[in-house]
């Protein structure tokens, strides 16, 4: 649903292809992020950049560089600093010097050839994951009719959304993997929801029928003796630690 929302939202000011690629990137992005495939990260991290550097150029009234022709990035970072200051910062400076350095970690950064001998290839991933978060929010934002909260809490929603091992059925949410503990299966299905977290009704639906019964206790015990989520009102939500339980267990693949 919110990336349904994200998507409208910028196609109100984007041309729709780009818009397309922009969110294809960014969701494969995530979902290489997350499954520990850290160049694959950077180099939707570099496609994801090329159709942002054109939305820049939609956005300043420039003409948009054909799609499949090589991009002259840094003759467009001078034009979109040059441009009067009734534009935007984010527009001016920010959004295009953080693309160039994602851009050139696709383009420039190979562990292979580094003479220290170290892999730097989680460290680039990690900070292409951040920098796509926060140059869509702003997309989301410069679209217009929505504030800079507004525009990340959407990104939020859809941070995790693609990790292989929960399926989306209309709203029915299934885990993949039969060996799952149930507390695993909740951690996983709250990463899914992201900020939106799930009510112990739902999460009754989505788990097995035989691990329903002691649901409630569960829940209980991850929320207040292990830290792995957090109940506020009626709905639970991940904690960073369950995500890092997540992640050092391996529990996205099928």
């Amino acid at each position: 649903m919110s990336l349904n929302i994200i998507k409208t939202v910028l196609i109100s000011r984007f041309p729709s292809q780009l818009v397309d690629e922009l969110l294809d990137c960014y969701q494969e992005q995530k979902r290489n992020y997350f499954l520990g495939n850290h160049r694959p990260t950077e180099v939707e991290g570099g496609r994801f950049s090329e159709a942002a550097f054109r939305m820049c150029e939609h956005l300043a009234g420039f003409s948009i560089t054909q799609i499949g022709k090589q991009l002259d990035t840094d003759g467009l970072i001078r034009k979109l600093q040059g441009l009067a200051t009734t534009f935007p910062d984010s527009l001016r400076i920010h959004i295009p010097r953080t693309l160039r350095v994602v851009y050139d970690i696709r383009n420039k950064r190979d562990a292979a050839h580094l003479a220290d001998g170290i892999d730097p290839n989680l460290q680039d991933s990690s900070f292409v994951f951040a920098s796509l978060d926060w140059v869509l929010a702003e997309f989301i934002r410069l679209s217009g009719g929505i504030t800079a909260d507004k525009a990340y809490e959407l990104i939020k929603a859809i941070t995790i959304n693609a990790i292989p091992v929960v399926e989306d059925f209309n709203g029915f949410l299934k885990t993949l993997n039969p060996k799952l503990k149930v507390s695993e299966i909740i951690l996983l299905l709250l990463y899914h929801c992201g900020s939106n977290g799930a009510a112990i009704e739902q999460l009754s639906l989505w788990v097995k029928p035989l691990q329903r019964k002691n649901l409630k206790a569960t829940l209980l015990r991850m929320e207040h003796e292990k830290d792995l989520i957090v109940k506020q009102k009626d709905k639970f939500n991940i904690t960073r630690l369950g995500i890092l339980e997540i992640q050092s267990n391996n529990l996205v693949e099928i």
